[in-house]
């Protein structure tokens, strides 16, 4: 149970800063559903078809009233604690070896960006630091770094961005 729930928050989470889908979203709250939790928002939340369209409307109407009905946080779209959160589920991911450093990298550029929390800015810089390698550059004296140096780099602010902890193990689906 405790598995479901952990997928469902990461679902929500990731949505709010749109690498997850809706049918992401969906689909956790079937699972807390099939491994024995029950609430009328579950229920309509893992009833929206998950069609590409109006999905995200109805998910939104139901979601922040689902997930307190977990007992689970609701980051609103867009929101620095949203963001925040985000990016430790995926460093989680990384330490899990789910995802890779360039992954996680690629992941903050896009999603997060310069605009949003400072907690990225390590990795969006190690994301160009990775344009730059893959441009020809490894090795290079200037560059004075290698893909494997930007991944140590990518790994240990991983670690940092959970507090240190040892390799977590990431909920199976």
């Amino acid at each position: 149970m405790h598995d479901a729930l952990a997928r469902r928050q990461d679902a929500a989470t990731l949505w709010s800063v749109r690498p997850s889908t809706a049918a992401d979203v969906i689909a956790a709250a079937c699972d807390c559903l099939t491994a024995g939790m029950d609430g009328l928002n579950l229920r309509i939340l893992a009833g929206i078809s998950p069609t590409k369209g109006g999905e995200s409307d109805e998910l939104r109407r139901w979601l922040a009233d689902t997930l307190a009905e977990l007992s689970l946080t609701y980051y609103p779209e867009g929101t620095r604690e949203g963001q925040e959160e985000a990016l430790r589920i995926m460093a989680r991911r990384l330490l899990a070896q789910t995802i890779t450093p360039p992954d996680l990298t690629s992941w903050a550029y896009q999603f997060i960006t310069w605009d949003g929390t400072p907690l990225a800015e390590e990795l969006i810089g190690l994301a160009i630091a990775y344009d730059i390698l893959d441009s020809g550059y490894e090795g290079h004296e200037d560059s004075g770094s290698t893909r494997e140096d930007v991944g140590a780099s990518v790994i240990a602010e991983a670690r940092r961005l959970i507090g240190g902890a040892a390799i977590p193990s990431e909920p199976t689906p």
